[in-house]
Formats: structure tokens, sequence, C-alpha cells
């Protein structure tokens, strides 16, 4: 049912003992609040009601939901902090995708649920495995890279956190850094301070992370030289200092990933730090490095018709 000019309220009607699996609903024009009957639907694995007018405060009591995997809330009007889990079991244990992009929301980043998302843990390689059984596949609108694109089939592996563009003020939990699955982190333009945690250099399969509009301050930390597989990095328009990490991908990163720190200096800056030489300029190509380390999303998504 996306994108059909769907107008105003969700309908509370989903019974117990229902056996949706699948709420998509994006790209309408649904407003009002959120129905509690929602937390009837106990095998929904998907519930995508992205880029509505929905306009309610963060849905904690969706944590109940053991199947749940794919939360999609981006572009509506939720406001006001994520508030605590409220399950007496593990909340959003089996969450693979959660976007809350594009919001009112505010207060602190709901570290609670990041040291609970299990499924976000546990690295399963890149065997193309869907969601879904050998007859019906779920879809989902989500971001990759920077742009949105309808998924017809979910990658069991594809796991992301989008929370940009809301009014989020705290650091950056270092419980992010056990979330060892991550393909894509995006906290951009937010009040985020402190430093970045050293613990983000555990992320072995990220390929983009983006925490650019922030006031992030410190060091870039030398660990994040360990993630191979990054393609994409924007760490722009923050309070950053210091010189930037030399080698592997970080190579590959040109001076856009760092403008409005003023503090930074390195290559590839031309603002050279105290006693550095000019790096030499002979290093594996960006390219070479993704098809070497990354998960090559351009051929999937010629798959899905992208």
């Amino acid at each position: 049912m996306r994108k059909n000019k769907l107008v105003g309220l969700i309908p509370a009607t989903f019974k117990k003992g229902n056996i949706l699996r699948n709420l998509g609903l994006n790209g309408n024009q649904l407003d009002g609040p959120l129905p509690q009957a929602l937390r009837n639907c106990t095998n929904l694995q998907v519930l995508d009601l992205g880029n509505n007018y929905i306009n309610d405060t963060f849905p904690n009591w969706l944590d109940s939901l053991p199947m749940l995997q794919v939360l999609i809330l981006r572009s509506n009007r939720f406001h006001g902090p994520i508030s605590s889990p409220i399950t007496r079991f593990i909340p959003f244990q089996k969450m693979r995708i959660m976007d809350l992009s594009h919001n009112n929301f505010c207060g602190p980043l709901p570290t609670k649920y990041f040291e609970n998302f299990l499924s976000m843990m546990n690295v399963q390689g890149h065997e193309l495995k869907y969601m879904g059984d050998d007859y019906y596949h779920d879809s989902v609108v989500v971001e990759i890279k920077g742009i949105e694109l309808e998924l017809v089939k979910i990658l069991t592996f594809f796991t992301t956190i989008y929370f940009s563009n809301n009014a989020f003020r705290s650091t950056i939990p270092k419980e992010i850094g056990k979330l060892k699955s991550l393909k894509g982190l995006n906290f951009s333009h937010n009040y985020l301070t402190g430093s970045i945690p050293s613990s983000l250099g555990n992320l072995t399969e990220l390929e983009w992370l983006d925490l650019s509009s922030n006031m992030l301050d410190g060091e870039i930390p030398r660990k994040l030289v360990d993630l191979t597989s990054l393609g994409t990095l924007n760490l722009s328009d923050n309070r950053l200092v210091g010189s930037i990490p030399f080698g592997k991908q970080f190579n590959t990163f040109e001076n856009n990933s760092y403008l409005g720190n003023f503090g930074l200096c390195g290559y590839p800056l031309s603002n050279l730090c105290i006693n550095e030489e000019a790096h030499p300029s002979s290093f594996q190509g960006e390219d070479d490095l993704e098809q070497e380390n990354g998960f090559d999303w351009e051929v999937v998504l010629m798959g899905y018709g992208w």
C-alpha cells in the first residue's frame, strides 16, 4: 500500500491472533498517532511507515513485538525523547534496520536499545539470503549511502541505523561498537557532543559512516583505520582537531569528508600537521579497496531493478 495517497489515521483494527508479517505504508499522507493495536501483530517483521505525517512520540511499546526486524519511521512528525524499553524481555533483539531520520526526536541516543540489538552483534557474512520464505519476500524503502530506494527483497545481513536530521543531544554511546554486523551508521545533523568513541573501530563490516553536522570534538580515533570495508565517510562540520589518520581506507577519502573541522590537519587537507611531510600519492585506489573488502552493492541493486 505504498505511495497510494492514503489519508487520515491508521485504523486501530489489528486484532489479537492476526498473522500480519509486513505492513508497508511508506509514501502516503497518513497522520495522527500510531494505534497501539499494532502490538497485537506479534508476527510482524517489517513496519515501514516512512514519508507520512504521523505525529506521535516514539512507540516504545513496539519493543514487545518478538519478530520485529525492520522499523522505518523516517520523514514523519515524531517528536520527543526515545523513552526507555517497557518489555520484560530483551527489546528489539531481532532488529536489523532502524530508521528514525528526518523527525524531531530529541534527548539522548537510546543506549538501552543499542545494547540489546542482538541481531546486529552477529556477523553473518555476505551469503545472499533474504528475509521471508520461498513464496514471499519482505520489501522495504531504505537509505543506502545517502540514496533512498526500495529493496524488493531484504538481505539478512543488511543492518543499518539511521537517526539523522533530528535533535538528539548526547555523546555517541560506546555500546555502538558492539553492533559488529552494521553496514551503515548515520547520526548526522543532530547536536551530538563529545569525542568519537574508539569502539567504532570494532565495526569491521561498516561500509558507510556519517557523523556530519554535529558538535563532536577531540581527535579522530586511529582505530577507525581498521575499518577496511568503509567506503563512505562524512565527518564534516564538527569540531574535530588533530591529525587525520592515514592508511588503508583513509587513503581514499577526500577533503569533503572533513570540511568544517578547522582544527584538523594532514592528508588529504592542504593544512599539514607540524613535523609532517606530504604523504605519497601512490596508494591503492578506492574502487580497488571497495572491491577487495566491501560488498558490491551495485550488483545487488541492479538485481532489484534500481
